[in-house]
């Protein structure tokens, strides 16, 4: 008999460290305090966590700019610590995934410094180096998605060093076939330790093209989309040779190969590129990556329009993979403020969560999510984010989705002794877990009804996805698996709304957490602001 994979069909929990509780007074978050607060983690009703880099790093993004690949930052604890934690959630019945950074390093990562000494160490073409042009000038017209040139000279070596993105992150050379198998041993190195997989971060930019080309110029018109804003020059370029290069796919297979070895354990990859839907397919066809997932719906554009042709576009393609879809996560602006503005509306958070639950596909589901956690207004003398600094105003960064759990309603919300890295706004304390907790209507027991119902329905848990044709504000999509379908129907704008039922026979089920829909005396669909309606065929 075939067993069904864990992960197919799993809710993920984006854990921020930096952010989830603090133990020790420093102001940011640390491994014991995820280990603190695991038992509310499993109580939620996800599958696994997803732990965002806890690694040896200077920290000039966060743990994005890895040191050492294998141990842990000091900040955040230590290699007990985090055995310590696996330990514990898997006791609790949780996964344990963490992310991987493939395609770049810190400057301070041991291997950068030997390669820039000299043109001849042994790690001297571990990183991308190419000589000036004539002038002096980069040896060709990449950039930087931080902004400016992806390229920074450097005068022991009287050469430039690509960085696709911060310029203390330089970018490996995976060209080089010893570049590739220390990435495939320090991945060992965790798998050997015991995790159950991993998110793998811009796993589209480890390779580049040989030959260097220059990227073509990108119309105006078409500078949108990707999360870039067009006051970003690097919206002015096709990326076509800077990232996405077909050598990729064989190191996927290398990788795929190696986790093999360890049953159950599995890859997760983000994915960013001129088409991230094509990308996405083609990187989790078989024998590559297990689940892909873009950017795709953690962008501005908020319609079932949009919505419905994202999916059906990838389910055109992806054949054989499997997609992890998320509406929030620790580079964008949180989804409720992003798709309903100022405040924050509980019955948008309810109704979010239902649907990207609902797809077809496995869910990331990032943490505050299920508290209804709005953005934050970060003022600029709080800012941590460079990217936001360098953009500011037009772009205040990524620091407004990052800034700690609300445990509490006391001043630090019950997240740390300390003063806080990031200030938390006064909107969040109340909605905190605590205050949520003694809420028998709140976002959060809300949010564990409706995972606890998605349990019990293998459609949408392993079922195929077919759209229902309906005007905005609707989106109606239809689940299936075997002889069961289900009818998903979500408002998605505030006002209530009626619709006619899809031609056949449908029972209406009970479907808890989110504002429910029902059928009217004239057997219309009802739907009230940001309503759910759920029925089986038959």
């Amino acid at each position: 008999m075939s067993k069904t994979p864990w992960w197919r069909g799993a809710v993920i929990y984006q854990i921020y460290p930096r952010s989830f509780l603090d133990t020790n007074g420093d102001g940011v978050g640390d491994l014991p305090g995820i280990i603190e607060r695991l038992d509310y983690v499993a109580s939620l009703g996800v599958d696994a966590i997803w732990v965002s880099p806890f690694f040896r790093s200077p920290m000039a993004d966060f743990g994005y700019d890895i040191a050492d690949q294998r141990d842990v930052d000091p900040l955040f604890g230590t290699l007990s610590d985090f055995d310590r934690l696996l330990a514990k959630a898997h006791a609790l019945g949780l996964k344990v995934m963490i992310d991987q950074v493939f395609s770049h390093t810190s400057v301070d990562h041991a291997w950068f410094r030997e390669s820039r000494e000299s043109r001849d160490n042994p790690k001297a073409d571990w990183y991308v180096w190419a000589d000036a042009r004539e002038d002096g000038t980069p040896p060709n017209n990449w950039l930087s998605i931080f902004g400016g040139v992806a390229w920074r000279w450097e005068p022991r070596r009287r050469q430039y060093y690509l960085h696709n993105f911060l310029s203390s992150q330089p970018d490996l050379d995976f060209h080089n076939p010893a570049v590739q198998q220390a990435t495939l041993d320090y991945v060992k190195f965790w798998l050997d330790r015991g995790v159950d997989g991993f998110r793998l971060d811009s796993i589209n930019f480890c390779f580049h093209d040989a030959q260097l080309r220059d990227n073509p110029p990108k119309p105006e018109s078409e500078r949108v989309g990707r999360g870039f804003s067009p006051d970003n020059p690097y919206a002015f370029q096709y990326h076509y040779y800077n990232n996405t290069r077909p050598e990729n796919l064989g190191f996927l297979e290398r990788l795929h190969a190696l986790l093999d070895q360890y049953p159950d354990a599995v890859t997760l990859g983000e994915i960013s590129s001129e088409d991230s839907l094509a990308t996405t397919a083609e990187y989790t066809a078989p024998g590559r990556l297990h689940m892909g997932y873009s950017f795709e719906l953690l962008v501005d554009d908020y319609s079932v329009a949009y919505i419905r042709s994202t999916v059906e576009k990838l389910e055109a393609t992806m054949r054989d993979g499997w997609p992890c879809w998320a509406v929030s996560n620790h580079d964008v602006q949180r989804a409720v403020t992003r798709w309903g503005g100022h405040p924050a509306n509980p019955a948008l958070a309810r109704m979010l969560v239902a649907l990207v639950c609902s797809l077809r596909g496995s869910v990331c589901i990032y943490q505050g999510e299920e508290l209804g956690l709005g953005e934050a207004d970060v003022p600029f003398e709080a800012l941590q984010d460079p990217y936001g600094i360098t953009f500011w105003p037009n772009f205040k960064g990524r620091d407004g989705c990052r800034t700690p759990m609300p445990w509490e309603g006391s001043a630090q919300a019950g997240f740390s002794k300390g003063k806080p890295w990031l200030p938390i706004p006064d909107e969040h304390r109340a909605l905190s877990v605590q205050a949520q907790e003694a809420q028998p209507d709140s976002v959060l027991h809300a949010f564990r009804a409706f995972l606890a119902w998605r349990r019990t329905q293998p459609a949408l848990l392993e079922g195929g996805i077919r759209f229902v044709d309906s005007a905005e504000p609707v989106l109606m999509f239809e689940r299936s698996l075997g002889d069961e379908v289900l009818l998903l129907a979500f408002n998605l704008s505030g006002d209530a709304v009626q619709r006619a039922l899809p031609e056949g026979v449908w029972q209406p089920l009970v479907l808890p957490g989110p504002v429910a829909g029902h059928v009217g005396a004239n057997g219309e669909l009802e739907l009230p602001g940001h309503a759910v309606f759920c029925a089986r065929r038959g």
